[in-house]
């Protein structure tokens, strides 16, 4: 069984400090202002983040992915906004790189990213969200190049982003089996951000609708081979469900932890409310839910670093991870009472930054759906 190197542990250590001590005073901050400070971003190039999960014959440290799911988790905690900068790069961006690029693709972008370049995935349209085969962003041929147009919509890092992975239909009428995905450069010509995205939470996190009007992208930035890029989306999302459930923990724990302290000291009827059977009974439900959700999630990491199938896993851990986060900052506001309800405390950030994490990388009914036929096609080969 793959576990985490010593080395792996150490740094983990580094991160968790860094998230607390610098990440946590401004998390308020940059709900607030809607930005993550360039300072966060530079001190997590700093301290390698970036590089963390890139191979070595790219530039990177190599390290596994479960390091990134715990960093990605640790940083969570302190601020979900900031943690989707260094998630998005490298489990929306790298990780379909690294698993189907060409060696040019690999070396130029790679490197890039570990050297703290921020990427990004546009895949969802304004008519095509959980579906994604009904994408309408085409890609003609041109000579040696492709010629894209069309709309992307909810782009996470979108102002962040130097370049993106871009899903386009490039052989209409032929649904998924038309699909393929290209890097894009956020500078090519024709390609724009045509406007900023509000959102309920994670406001922290840049959020964009990108038009692409006659965007012209070389043959040799095909991720993977024409009209396969179809396999390309689903298993990155396998990957970037785990980064979610990540986000979702990160988010539960910190809002359990901070109701279990005020619990203890909040004192009614002469005695802290940690006392009352009720209390004690959300306390246990809320803990027993994070831990298994805990489970979940590092299994479908441990069986991504083992190149084992994760496509049930990864679908559970998503699922159950940002139920449970939803449930825990859902209960932690209401143990604040009235105090949980005003802007002066974290609770009702927390509940507001959970929301999300049932709906991106495939909404919840989705996860449900992809579940039961997993389940449905073991069973049926057994």
């Amino acid at each position: 069984m793959a576990e985490m190197t010593q080395e792996e542990i150490d740094v983990l250590q580094y991160v968790r400090r860094f998230a607390g001590e610098e990440i946590r005073p401004l998390a308020k901050k940059i709900d607030e202002e809607k930005t993550v400070p360039q300072s966060l971003i530079n001190r997590m190039k700093e301290l390698g983040l970036f590089a963390s999960y890139i191979p070595k014959e790219y530039g990177g440290y190599g390290m596994s992915f479960q390091f990134l799911m715990h960093a990605i988790e640790e940083i969570s905690m302190a601020c979900p906004s900031t943690s989707l900068v260094l998630d998005g790069a490298l489990t929306l961006f790298a990780e379909p790189v690294l698993m189907f690029g060409s060696e040019e693709l690999k070396k130029k972008y790679l490197g890039m990213v570990a050297e703290g370049t921020i990427g990004g995935l546009a895949l969802t349209e304004p008519g095509a969200g959980s579906d994604a085969a009904a994408i309408k962003t085409t890609a003609v041929k041109n000579g040696n190049n492709y010629v894209i147009n069309g709309t992307k919509i909810f782009i996470s890092n979108g102002r962040l982003a130097k370049f993106y992975v871009v899903d386009v239909v490039t052989e209409p009428g032929r649904g998924h089996r038309g699909i393929s995905t290209f890097v894009v450069d956020a500078d090519t010509h024709g390609l724009r951000i045509s406007r900023d995205i509000e959102k309920l939470g994670i406001k922290g996190s840049s959020t964009v609708e990108l038009v692409f009007d006659d965007v012209e992208v070389p043959e040799t930035n095909i991720v993977g081979k024409l009209n396969e890029g179809f396999r390309v989306v689903m298993e990155t999302l396998d990957a970037g469900r785990i980064g979610i459930a990540c986000q979702a923990l990160g988010i539960a724990k910190a809002a359990f932890r901070e109701a279990v302290e005020y619990v203890q000291q909040r004192k009614q009827f002469n005695q802290a409310l940690s006392n009352f059977e009720a209390i004690q009974f959300m306390i246990a439900d809320m803990e027993t839910s994070i831990s298994a959700a805990t489970l979940l999630t590092y299994d479908a990491a441990r069986r991504w670093d083992e190149h084992l199938p994760c496509v049930k896993e990864s679908s559970m851990a998503k699922l159950f991870a940002s139920d449970t986060a939803m449930k825990v900052t859902t209960d932690a506001l209401q143990l604040f009472g009235g105090y949980g309800y005003t802007t002066d405390l974290d609770a009702e950030r927390h509940m507001r930054d959970a929301k999300i994490t049932q709906i991106y990388e495939g909404t919840n009914q989705i996860q449900r759906l992809i579940i039961s036929r997993e389940v449905l096609k073991e069973l049926s080969i057994m």
